[in-house]
């Protein structure tokens, strides 16, 4: 269940991060209402998740989820740049949680 938990975290990390950018410096009071809500789902998980998971390897799994995330949010909505180098390191970063989640301690 930990590992569900995280995944949780994670995918709302990225909806932290994409909520962050809508509020305009917290200027637009609805997507600065929403960055608190999903902020607080996302620690909520990543805590509920480290009951299970070594915090090292919860951390690095979900700030990974998040940052994968974000690349591919900001690439899709947000006109970000997409060239072979961010695609080969959002591709070590891929195999890397998956890699964490292979050797983790509580790998079930």
């Amino acid at each position: 269940m930990g590992w569900i938990y995280l995944t949780l975290a994670g995918l709302f990390e990225i909806c932290v991060t994409s909520t962050l950018k809508l509020s305009d410096g917290f200027t637009k009071l609805w997507p600065s209402v929403i960055f608190i809500v999903f902020s607080l789902l996302s620690l909520g998980f990543l805590n509920l998740a480290m009951k299970t998971i070594p915090l090292g390897t919860a951390y690095a799994v979900w700030t990974g989820i998040g940052a994968f995330g974000t690349v591919s949010v900001g690439i899709l909505f947000f006109g970000d740049a997409v060239d072979t180098s961010r695609v080969f390191f959002l591709t070590t970063l891929i195999v890397s949680i998956i890699g964490l989640k292979l050797f983790s301690e509580t790998a079930v």
